[in-house]
C-alpha cells in the first residue's frame, strides 16, 4: 500500500464508521448519537422484558430465533443441527463465529461487530480462532444481572418498545410490566393476521375457538366475529396498545358487495376451501372493519407489504415459519393500495398509516402513494416506512430516504426500528443514523444543501426521535 492510500485508509467500525466527511460526522455526534430511541415495531417477547430475564450465554440472546443469521449459515453450507438443531450453545456459537468472516459486504459483517462491540466491548473481528475466547467473555456477561432484558435497553438509551401481539394475547406480561416498570414503556401491538387467514378452513375454525374464548363470544357468524374482535380491540386499548401492524403479500380492494361476506364465513366455518377471489374478498372486508376500529381507537396502522414466505415447503413443515425461507415478491401493489385507502379515507376513517415494501421496485409506488392521503389533519399523516427486512440495509436505506426527499417530505419521517426479536439488535438505530447524517453531509459538501449545521441538524434529531415520539403519542 503506497503512503498516499495509507493516509485515505480508514479503520473498521472506527468513531466515524459510515460518516464520509466533518459535515456527516459533526451532525452524528452532535445531533444524532445521544437521543433516545422509540422502537415502534420489533417482535421482542413480552414475557423475558416483565421477568427481567437473564440469558444463560451469547447464543440463547442472539443466535436463537435470527433467522438473517441463520439464512447465513446454510448458504456456507452448516448443516442445521448447528443452526435449529440440538448442538450445543458452545458449538453453535462456534459455527456462527466460523461463518462471520464469510458474511463480508453483507450487512450482518457491521451489525455483528457493532453488536459485539457496543454491549460487549469486542473490538476483535469474530473468527474461527477467537470464537472460544469471545464466547467465554460475552457468555460471561450475558449471565449477568447488569445484562438482563431490561439492563440492555436501558443501555441502548431505548424509551419506547411495542411488541407484536395476536389478538388472543391475554397481554399478562404487558400487566406485569406496567405494574413495575423501568426507565422505558413497554406497549403491545395489535396483529390481527391470523383473524382472516382463511386459506386452510380448518386451522381456521380452530383459531375463531381461541378467539372467541378470550373474546367471550361463541363466533358462529360474520357479526361475531367482528364482535370478538372490536372486543379484543379495546382490550388492547386499555393495555396501551397504539399501533395495529398487518403482515400482507398485497392489499385488496372489490367495488361493493361482490360476495355475501356472510356466506362466505359459513362457507370457510364448515370446513370447505374458498376460491381465491372469495378469500382476497374476506381479507379485504374484514381487513377494512378492522381499520374503522382502530381509526375509532386514534391507532396507528401499519402494512407490511411484499413478503413471499415459507417458500421451502419441505422445511417449512420441519422448521415452520419464520425460519429463513421467505423472500421478495413482486405483487402488484399500486391499484388495490390506492383503491383501499381512497375507502376509508372517503368516510374520514382513514388513520396513520406508516406503508412498508419489501421489493425495492415499489418504493417509488409507496412514497407518492402516501402524497395522496397526507391531507393537512395531521402532520406526515400517510408515511413511507424505513427500509423493511431484506431491505433494512445501507444500500436500501439510502434508496429508501431517497426516494421519500425526493417525492415526499423526509423532514416528517418517523425514522427507524429494529423488527427484530433480539435483544442485542439496537445499534440497528445508530447504523441508521450513521447513514442519515452521512446523505445529509454528503450533500452540504456537494453545494446541494446549505451549511446551515443548526437547522439540518433539528431535521437529524426530528428523523431519529421527535417525529415518531409526536407521530405516535405514547404516554412517555
Amino acid at each position: 500500500m503506497s503512503q498516499k492510500e495509507a493516509s485515505m485508509h480508514r479503520n473498521f467500525l472506527d468513531d466515524n464508521f459510515l460518516l464520509e466527511n466533518g459535515y456527516a460526522q459533526k451532525l452524528y455526534h452532535d445531533y444524532a448519537k445521544t437521543l433516545p430511541i422509540i422502537d415502534y415495531h420489533n417482535h421482542l417477547p413480552p414475557d423475558q422484558i416483565a421477568t427481567d430475564w437473564v440469558f444463560e450465554n451469547i447464543s440463547q440472546i442472539w443466535l436463537a430465533g435470527d433467522h438473517y443469521k441463520w439464512r447465513a449459515m446454510r448458504n456456507l453450507g452448516v448443516q442445521e443441527h448447528f443452526i435449529t438443531g440440538r448442538a450445543n450453545d458452545s458449538v453453535k456459537f462456534q459455527k456462527w463465529a466460523e461463518s462471520v468472516p464469510y458474511t463480508l459486504r453483507n450487512p450482518l459483517y457491521h451489525w455483528t461487530h457493532l453488536e459485539l462491540k457496543r454491549y460487549f466491548g469486542v473490538e476483535e473481528l469474530l473468527c474461527k480462532e477467537n470464537a472460544h475466547e469471545i464466547y467465554q467473555h460475552t457468555s460471561e456477561l450475558t449471565n449477568s444481572p447488569e445484562f438482563s432484558t431490561r439492563r440492555l435497553l436501558e443501555k441502548m438509551k431505548v424509551e419506547v418498545v411495542c411488541s407484536t401481539d395476536d389478538p388472543i394475547d391475554s397481554l399478562e406480561h404487558h400487566q406485569k410490566y406496567a405494574q413495575n416498570p423501568s426507565a422505558f414503556g413497554m406497549y403491545p401491538a395489535f396483529r390481527p393476521d391470523k383473524a382472516f387467514a382463511v386459506e386452510n378452513p380448518i386451522s381456521y375454525r380452530i383459531y375463531l375457538q381461541k378467539l372467541g374464548n378470550v373474546a367471550a363470544v361463541n363466533i358462529l357468524s360474520y357479526d361475531d366475529l367482528l364482535q370478538a374482535l372490536q372486543y379484543r380491540v379495546n382490550y388492547f386499548d386499555k393495555n396501551g396498545c397504539r399501533l395495529s401492524d398487518h403482515g400482507l403479500e398485497k392489499l385488496f380492494h372489490f367495488n361493493g358487495n361482490t360476495y355475501d361476506i356472510h356466506a362466505l364465513f359459513k362457507k370457510v366455518y364448515s370446513g370447505l376451501l374458498l376460491t381465491e377471489d372469495e378469500e382476497a374478498f374476506f381479507k379485504f372486508k374484514t381487513l377494512l372493519e378492522l381499520c374503522r376500529m382502530y381509526h375509532a381507537k386514534g391507532w396507528t396502522q401499519q402494512f407490511h407489504l411484499g413478503a413471499m414466505r415459507n417458500n421451502n415447503r419441505r422445511i417449512f413443515q420441519s422448521l415452520g415459519p419464520d425460519t429463513g425461507f421467505d423472500s421478495i415478491g413482486d405483487f402488484p401493489q399500486a391499484s388495490a393500495l390506492s383503491a383501499f385507502l381512497n375507502e376509508l379515507d372517503s368516510t374520514d376513517q382513514l388513520s396513520k398509516t406508516v406503508l412498508y415494501n419489501l421489493n425495492p421496485g415499489d418504493n417509488e409506488i409507496l412514497a407518492t402513494m402516501c402524497g395522496n392521503f397526507n391531507d393537512g389533519s395531521i402532520r406526515g399523516k400517510i408515511q413511507f416506512g424505513s427500509g423493511w427486512w431484506f431491505l433494512d440495509q445501507k444500500d436500501g436505506m439510502e434508496a429508501q430516504m431517497n426516494v421519500l426527499s425526493n417525492m415526499g417530505l423526509i423532514a416528517t419521517f418517523v425514522g427507524m426500528l429494529t423488527d427484530s426479536r433480539s435483544f442485542l439488535s439496537f445499534p440497528r438505530h445508530e447504523y441508521f443514523r450513521r447513514i442519515l447524517c452521512n446523505l445529509f453531509g454528503k450533500d452540504i459538501q456537494q453545494g446541494l444543501l446549505p451549511n446551515d449545521e443548526k437547522w439540518i441538524g433539528k431535521i437529524i434529531q426530528d428523523i431519529c426521535y421527535h417525529n415518531a415520539r409526536n407521530y405516535f403519542q405514547f404516554p412517555i
